[in-house]
């Protein structure tokens, strides 16, 4: 098994380099979790303790560093990370879990099948910030993630009133789902999480 996947993305507005490796959470796994969001890193905190994913995030924005972009960017690239050591792997690709916290709910199914989609469903209300996040940026990293990875996310607020907890919630539903998905089982060695197997493109330009 490949254990270590790195994915840089370059565009102008930024550089963001995810490093995942599965195995023991490190004893110093907060220090490598390195965007300029606080609250953003306590969230991908989350998913570390929960999915057994070590991931480590730095990212370069010299213009300017703006919520949503450093939100989008970093899970889009967490989200190819994952994609890849899904290809290489094939792991068991498909999880089911709830998450919780005080009186915060929330449950997550993920699957990779090299399709796209989030469903995203909540009738909570939670505020328009959360430790000074806009509340859209909670489905931007979602679907950054998703769109990283290719696959298929559904999330479902179930109960919640303080909007920490509810982010908190997501964030380990998420994380002990993907940790599922990511689970390499030796009688599934070389089979892909969808009956259709691998999928491949042939693409011929002009």
């Amino acid at each position: 098994m490949q254990n270590k996947v790195t994915a840089v993305r370059r565009t102008t507005e930024s550089v963001v380099s995810v490093a995942i490796e599965k195995g023991a959470v490190a004893d110093d796994y907060r220090s490598k979790i390195r965007t300029p969001l606080p609250f953003l890193n306590h969230m991908i905190e989350h998913i570390v303790w929960r999915s057994g994913l070590n991931i480590d995030i730095n990212i370069d924005m010299p213009d300017f560093q703006l919520i949503h972009l450093v939100t989008e960017d970093v899970s889009m690239t967490l989200g190819k990370a994952v994609g890849e050591f899904v290809r290489v792997n094939c792991p068991s690709g498909y999880g089911f879990a709830f998450g919780i916290i005080d009186e915060a709910k929330a449950s997550a199914v993920i699957s990779f099948e090299d399709r796209s989609l989030l469903d995203f469903n909540s009738d909570i209300r939670y505020g328009e910030q959360v430790e000074g996040m806009p509340s859209e940026e909670l489905v931007t990293f979602l679907d950054g993630f998703v769109q990283g990875a290719r696959c298929t996310l559904h999330i479902d607020i179930e109960k919640g009133e303080n909007g920490h907890h509810i982010w908190e919630a997501v964030y380990r539903a998420f994380g002990i789902a993907l940790g599922q998905a990511l689970t390499v089982d030796a009688n599934r060695e070389g089979l892909t999480s969808g009956v259709a197997g691998k999928v491949e493109y042939e693409i011929t330009v002009g």
